[in-house]
């Protein structure tokens, strides 16, 4: 009998130990379940705070047409790119410059012109926009102001595509921009550098931009890489087109899509206002800025990849037949027409939640 008690005591005590040890590995594996729930808590509101600025609210669904992106790995070349001086707000002031390079950039996108958009879901996906098209980021200050500057006459369909597109993308780029389109009123020859002219000028009397980009309204960049803004020197942004089979069709080009900050533009008297119709003020731009020893900067050719959405040629924009004649005589008119010669008149503007319009008279030939 004292034998089994001895073992029935031994029994007890190595049962009371298994419990405590049970209990103690029980205790442990709570304390780190429920710490792994914090983690991953913090991890989940972390990834939405760095998407919602690229992506749409809940609830609201991409249509078909949209630029779908290929995610790779990519740098932005960094030496061209200028730090444009611009005053900083007060509420700016605790905020950091946003990066050159924005970690939002998802590289090659898909575009396409197929399925119809209208205004209204353009606005539902860029919720974030201010009233007239303008847009800052919210965690960084922009390294720089830029006005985008579209000219146009009836073209709705095509700036419809250019406003779903490009929104996107300048807000991707970390930009703080403001969209400009310069409705040319009347039923006059159309004069596309006269209204770029007159975009410069509008614009810069709602803000202090130090960074202008002439955008056609139916070129659609197929790359957020190609940053539209400025650099060291102007730049041209539409270097390969569909319509050119992706190629630049000869070096001295600058039509399409090109930047210039404000000395750049100031430096060359800003456009030509006496190129009625279609073609030359490009050509002449270019001798503008050649002659005072300035170069065009590119983006490569797969950045600078952009598509043209087909149309016929519009009515009043018909070949200039004196394009060729005044392109040879750049140097010898650029001083007394350009923006110091510029006249216009405003005949309404219209502050509409994705763009402000600006209908301008500009006279004619």
């Amino acid at each position: 009998m004292p034998a089994d008690s001895v073992n029935f005591n031994l029994l007890h005590r190595t049962c009371k130990l298994v419990v405590l040890l049970c209990f103690l590995h029980i205790s442990v594996t709570f304390v780190f379940y429920v710490r792994s729930l914090d983690i991953r808590f913090a991890f989940v509101q972390n990834q939405q705070s760095q998407s919602h600025q690229a992506s749409p609210a809940p609830g609201q669904k991409h249509s078909g047409s949209a630029a779908k992106p290929e995610p790779r790995e990519f740098q932005t070349p960094k030496e061209e790119a200028v730090e444009i001086q611009t005053p900083t707000q007060d509420s700016e002031k605790q905020l950091e410059k946003c990066p050159d390079t924005s970690p939002l950039l998802v590289g090659p996108l898909r575009v396409e012109f197929k399925t119809p958009v209208s205004l209204e879901q353009i606005e539902k996906e860029n919720y974030n926009l201010q009233p007239g098209g303008r847009y800052k980021p919210k965690d960084c200050v922009a390294l720089q102001k830029v006005a985008i500057i579209i000219p146009f006459r009836k073209r709705d369909e095509h700036l419809k595509y250019w406003l779903y597109y490009l929104h996107p993308i300048l807000q991707r780029q970390q930009l703080d921009y403001g969209v400009y389109v310069i409705n040319q009123h009347g039923n006059e020859i159309f004069n596309r550098a006269k209204l770029l002219n007159v975009g410069y000028t509008e614009a810069l009397k709602e803000y202090d931009y130090g960074c202008f980009v002439f955008s056609d309204v139916d070129l659609i960049p197929m790359d957020d890489r190609n940053i539209y803004r400025c650099f060291k020197q102007p730049r041209h942004l539409s270097v390969s087109m569909d319509k050119f089979g992706f190629r630049l069709p000869y070096n001295q080009y600058f039509g399409g899509v090109s930047s210039m900050s404000k000395e750049q533009y100031l430096k060359i008297n800003g456009f030509p206002n006496n190129y009625w119709g279609w073609g030359g003020e490009d050509d002449d731009i270019y001798n503008r800025l050649s002659s005072k020893g300035m170069y065009i900067s590119r983006p490569s050719g797969e950045v600078g990849k952009c598509r043209m959405i087909r149309h016929e040629r519009d009515k009043k924009n018909e070949p200039n037949p004196q394009r060729f004649n005044r392109i040879a005589h750049t140097r010898d008119t650029m001083h007394k027409d350009g923006i110091n010669s510029l006249s216009y008149q405003v005949v309404k503007v219209d502050k509409l939640p994705l763009f402000t319009m600006i209908t301008v008279d500009v006279g004619k030939p």
